[in-house]
């Protein structure tokens, strides 16, 4: 009886063991990362599955246009100058072997010039199978900083490894099933105390942290990457520097930045396509206005590009007024405003507060043409103010009028681009174009029934990919732009490389893709803003998004300037010296 009753005690005990370790593991595996995190993290950049993500990759469609043949016949001289590009091959691989989930980088704290950064993945597999990989990394380290320090450290049941350059520290630890990183070495106990679920310092995680919780709830259940930033930070930063060097009375005026609470993004895979969702918690600016988008019946068959937001530039007119470092032109037109008498009343009264643009690009020119939108709410006090505008100008501009529409128009000094600003008034509508003849057209349009652009089936497709705009909404053509670049810019680059032999080295012009190969791929962008209980949540779709064509706009421009600045500070151009590739700095489009 007595053996009886031993065994059962044991087969309980046994039990009761397997049953607890298998819930701790079970609890930490489903940890968040917002768990490991401290409340006031500044950056949080995050992946939810590597493997998953970088799939949906391979589907996209921009991915599809870059495994073209033809386009991998064009990228091959510049892809063979990529000295490095197939150690970033076997170090995807080797990730892929871990089969990485919660992949995430944080910015933790700013102290003086010192930033904490905390990292890591969830792996499957022994801490030995996910060493085999990290180890090398690390080994890398060591190989190509001499004169680090290492050592190990014991903390807890954790062993932590420590690598010692001054003034960098990294120091790694693994807690099954998470691998674990940090800049600071308190920074890293205070994570693995987060994860075993005890200290003092799993009450003060990310996820308790209301700002942070109001913008994950913006947040798709299949994102492929997401960020999170608490402005709070360089809000007061900026705060400090104003209160420094502004009056007292202009100091306590909050920026845009002090208003935001969180600012929190995702990027997803639909069908190829990519969609971005960035959400800026903050109060409502604009109560009782919202979007008409009424300037489509404005755009042909041939607008590549169409934008309509709320700016309410009457309420800022005082303020513009006030402000310091405007050139010679604006500082006249503030002063012709303040000789005639105009306030930002009057502004207010003339105009509403939604600033349209569209601009074409017919298939027989060589430039496209843009054309800005005003509604106008009063004629007489409209007229005002734009005659104030003409006068405060150097030049003379000619003023006409036809069929009730009066028009305003100067001779550019431009000689490359022939340039005729103009400015159409009716008492429905102002219109600012580059040429007279633009400018008629446009008013014709505008009392038309039908619109060429809001009714063709490419616009209606892609504008019923997001959510209504209230605030923001942008729309363009990636095809039909990109099939007018090619027919302006191939042949100026065929002339550039009879000239420029150096060009050829690093691309074969002769071998630049088809039309039809590229734009097969190719679909609107389009970007909507729109205000959601205790935010402004902004999207867009599109082979690319609209942030993200803009960081690439900006990346080929600092690519562009850096060749001059190097030639300029006397030191050797780009042939004899190693790239550098300038970081991204991506901000939100359509913020309010």
């Amino acid at each position: 009886m007595r053996r009886v009753l031993l065994l059962a005690i044991t087969c309980a005990v046994v039990a009761f063991t397997g049953w607890y370790i298998w819930n701790l593991s079970h609890e930490t595996w489903a940890l968040p990362v917002s768990a490991l995190l401290p409340r006031e993290t500044i950056f949080l950049a995050q992946m939810p599955d590597f493997n998953r993500t970088r799939d949906q990759w391979h589907h996209s469609d921009i991915y599809a246009l870059y495994q073209e043949p033809a386009v991998q016949d064009f990228l091959r001289k510049p892809l063979a100058n990529l000295s490095k590009a197939d150690a970033v091959g076997q170090t995807l691989r080797e990730i892929e072997q871990l089969d990485p989930k919660n992949v995430f980088l944080a910015l933790t704290s700013i102290e003086g010039n010192s930033p904490t950064f905390v990292g890591g993945f969830r792996f499957r597999g022994r801490p030995d199978d996910a060493e085999r990989v990290v180890g090398k990394w690390r080994s890398q380290v060591l190989e190509k900083n001499p004169g680090t320090k290492r050592e190990k450290i014991k903390h807890g049941r954790h062993e932590i490894e420590l690598l010692v350059a001054s003034p960098f520290t990294l120091a790694t630890a693994y807690d099954r099933p998470w691998f674990l990183a940090a800049t600071d070495l308190a920074e890293l106990k205070a994570l693995l105390e987060r994860a075993d679920h005890h200290g003092n310092h799993r009450n003060d995680a990310l996820t308790q942290n209301e700002a942070y919780r109001a913008a994950i709830s913006h947040r798709p259940w299949d994102y492929a990457l997401s960020f999170y930033l608490q402005p709070k930070t360089f809000a007061q930063r900026l705060a400090a520097l104003r209160a420094s060097v502004q009056s007292a009375a202009t100091a306590k005026e909050s920026t845009l930045l002090e208003q935001m609470r969180a600012i929190f993004g995702t990027t997803k895979f639909e069908g190829g396509k990519i969609h971005d969702v960035v959400f800026l918690g903050m109060p409502k600016l604009d109560e009782d206005a919202t979007l008409s988008r009424s300037s489509p019946r404005l755009g042909t068959r041939e607008t590549f590009f169409y934008l309509a937001m709320l700016l309410n530039v009457g309420g800022k007119v005082d303020t513009l007024n006030q402000a310091a470092g405007f050139s010679g032109a604006m500082q006249r037109i503030f002063q012709a405003f303040t000789d005639g008498g105009i306030t930002a009343d009057d502004w207010k009264a003339a105009f509403g507060t939604e600033v349209e643009s569209v601009a074409d690009w017919p298939s027989s020119a060589h430039w496209p043409t843009l054309l800005v939108t005003l509604p106008v709410l009063d004629m007489a006090k409209a007229g005002n103010i734009v005659e104030a505008v003409t006068r405060a100008d150097e030049a003379a501009w000619t003023k006409t009028e036809k069929d009730g529409v009066r028009y305003f128009s100067k001779q550019s000094p431009a000689n490359l681009v022939a340039v005729t600003p103009t400015i159409a008034l009716s008492d429905r509508i102002l219109i600012v174009a580059l040429n007279p003849v633009s400018a008629e057209e446009a008013v014709k349009r505008s009392v038309g029934a039908s619109s060429e652009l809001a009714d063709s089936q490419t616009y209606k497709a892609a504008t019923r990919l997001l959510p209504p705009p209230t605030n923001f909404f942008a729309y363009v053509d990636t095809a039909l732009l990109y099939s007018r670049l090619d027919a302006s810019l191939r042949p100026i680059l065929m002339l550039a490389a009879a000239f420029m032999p150096s060009v050829a080295t690093d691309f074969d012009l002769a071998k630049i893709p088809s039309l039809e190969v590229i734009t097969k791929h190719l679909s609107p962008i389009v970007t909507s803003q729109r205000y959601d209980r205790d935010g402004y949540v902004v999207e867009s779709i599109g082979p690319i998004t609209l942030d993200q064509s803009l960081s690439g706009l900006a990346i080929a421009g600092g690519l562009g300037t850096m060749p001059r600045q190097i030639s300029g500070s006397g030191k050797r151009g780009w042939g004899s010296s190693p790239a550098v590739s300038p970081q991204p700095s991506p901000s939100p489009s359509g913020t309010p």
